[in-house]
């Protein structure tokens, strides 16, 4: 009977410290998921986190784009609107006669300085004048083809006569040269 006591009393300590490895084990298992939840949680932030430092990275390069175009081409509207003046005061300074300028020599030379005064400000704002030539060839990308018709001694696609200048803004164009292209079939 004492052995059975002696038994009895092993299995309780035996029973008691499988329960408690038990808890100890369950516990460390719990706390691992935790530590494991924990990780995800933290990965899911990190991610999160370099996102949003590269979303907020490509709206400042956008913005500095957006800016650099602003300044470059904000003024387009403005410069478009200008051009009728640079055209009428060129046409003014073309009829021109000798005996006017003879009489009306200040006022011509008045007008001839705005006109330079008008083209320095084109030039330090990034305008530049497109003056194609009477021969050279019409290009799609600069000019606009105001009629077409065949002149003799020309090729089709040469430039006949210039109506207008063309007007680039840095490396746009800002309007297109208006000319007359030749259509002389090839013959």
């Amino acid at each position: 009977m004492a052995e059975s006591k002696n038994e009895e009393f092993l299995d309780d300590i035996a029973t008691a410290e499988a329960e408690e490895y038990a808890e100890d084990m369950a516990e460390i298992t719990g706390e691992a998921a935790e530590v494991d939840a924990l990780r995800a949680e933290r990965d899911e932030y990190k991610d999160k986190f370099m996102r949003a430092l590269a979303d907020a990275e490509n709206v400042r390069k956008r913005g500095e784009r957006a800016r650099r175009e602003a300044e470059q081409y904000g003024g387009s509207k403005l410069a478009r609107d200008m051009l009728p003046v640079y055209d009428n005061m060129k046409r003014a300074l073309e009829a021109m006669t000798d005996e006017q300028r003879a009489v009306s020599g200040a006022l011509i030379e008045g007008i001839e300085l705005t006109m330079r005064a008008l083209l320095d400000v084109f030039g330090k704002h990034g305008i530049q004048v497109l003056s194609p030539q009477v021969g050279d060839r019409f290009d799609p990308q600069m000019h606009e083809a105001m009629f077409e018709a065949p002149v003799p001694g020309t090729r089709a696609g040469d430039i006949i006569q210039v109506s207008a200048e063309g007007f680039m803004l840095h490396d746009r164009l800002l309007r297109p040269a208006q000319v007359g292209v030749s259509s002389m079939p090839a013959g």
